[in-house]
């Protein structure tokens, strides 16, 4: 998964160094950053932002700036050139463009553009002048007021519009370590995120999965230590659940297990987990794993289970319940996924990965 950061001049250099070598180290690709931002003031931008270049261009970073016609005065260049010159790789233009001269710089940077402001005839006068239409992203706002974000569905309905056409999609995901003013209440996408700003892992599976982005960013300053974890996993293409695993089994810890590409709406399917070869002969459940009560099916969902020598040829696959199923004496359950890992279930599909912790 494409993850990244932003950053804020406000908070100073040396917040902002320690800041990209953090996240470097925990997989982020991106780093957005604006220079339109009221509050900040008594920043040298030209200083800052050429500190900040240096250091994103040494780590490969893609860094996306907003780029206004007051841009150019407050770093101290003259044009879109030299803007390349220091290292710039995605330009987010709002206005002072003409569609022509967007194309233009299509051809030396990726240009993006708030995603839900993006207008038919304006594609069609990109299109005119012969836009590549990969070239371009759309990023969608993040709202720091109360009740002013989207929906998740409003995020799906214009990505896969955009995405169809050609572009990258992102949008942001508020952070909840230290949160940016002058509100202080958040900064994300999607409304619903606002009020579960501990939730970033799962707030960021849900615009991947649900609202069809191909880059999530944090909007605020900076996320706990252990979502900074939970970023450098998504970036590696997995997740970690909580898992209770009898002894017996505890070899299935070892490996990343990914989710097969045809996902099935009922199990995790485990690609790696053909390569169990020793016999695997039926057993009883354990008690721990049985659900209690005449209604409830054995394979509760979470159970996590493996097939035995009844299932021939599928002997050793590992498979995680999306949901409640039935008995099957051709399985052994070998385990259960923890209350708090349960809410994550729903995304690993399409070859992520779960790492059973």
């Amino acid at each position: 998964m494409n993850t990244g950061i932003s950053l804020y001049f406000l908070n100073g250099s040396e917040k902002n160094e320690n800041l990209i070598k953090r996240a470097v180290i925990n997989g982020v690709k991106y780093i957005f950053t604006s220079l339109h931002i009221p509050e900040e003031s008594g920043v040298d931008y030209r200083l800052d932002m050429q500190r900040l270049l240096t250091q994103c261009r040494a780590e490969n970073l893609n860094l996306i700036v907003d780029v206004g016609p007051e841009t150019f005065e407050k770093l101290g260049v003259k044009n879109m050139e030299e803007l390349k010159e220091l290292g710039v790789t995605h330009v987010r233009l709002d206005y002072g463009f003409t569609a022509k001269e967007t194309v233009q710089i299509s051809k030396s940077f990726h240009v993006v553009f708030n995603a839900s402001t993006i207008m038919e005839e304006e594609l069609a006068e990109w299109k005119k002048y012969g836009a590549d239409f990969t070239k371009f992203a759309a990023c969608h706002n993040f709202y720091p007021k109360e009740f002013s974000a989207l929906t998740i569905q409003r995020v799906k309905e214009i990505n896969q519009r955009l995405k169809y056409l050609g572009f990258t999609t992102m949008a942001f995901v508020p952070g909840n370590l230290e949160l940016r003013g002058p509100l202080y209440e958040g900064l994300p996408t999607v409304e619903e995120h606002r009020n579960r700003k501990d939730e970033v892992v799962l707030n960021m599976l849900e615009l991947t999965y649900e609202g069809s982005c191909d880059v999530v960013l944090i909007g605020d300053v900076d996320i706990k230590e252990k979502d900074w974890n939970g970023l450098k996993c998504l970036s590696e293409n997995y997740v970690e659940l909580e898992a209770d695993v009898l002894p017996a089994y505890e070899f299935v810890r070892n490996t990343i297990h990914h989710d097969r590409p045809d996902s099935s709406e009922y199990v995790i399917r485990s690609q790696e987990s053909r390569q169990y070869k020793q016999e695997i002969k039926p057993e009883e459940t354990p008690l721990e794993f049985i659900s209690q009560g005449n209604d409830t099916p054995l394979r509760k969902t979470g159970s996590i289970f493996i097939s035995n020598n009844k299932y021939l040829r599928y002997m050793g696959e590992l498979e995680i319940a999306r949901v409640d199923l039935p008995k099957e004496e051709r399985v052994n359950i070998i385990g259960q996924i923890n209350k708090n890992s349960i809410k994550y279930l729903p995304y690993i599909k399409m070859g992520l990965g779960v790492k059973l912790i």
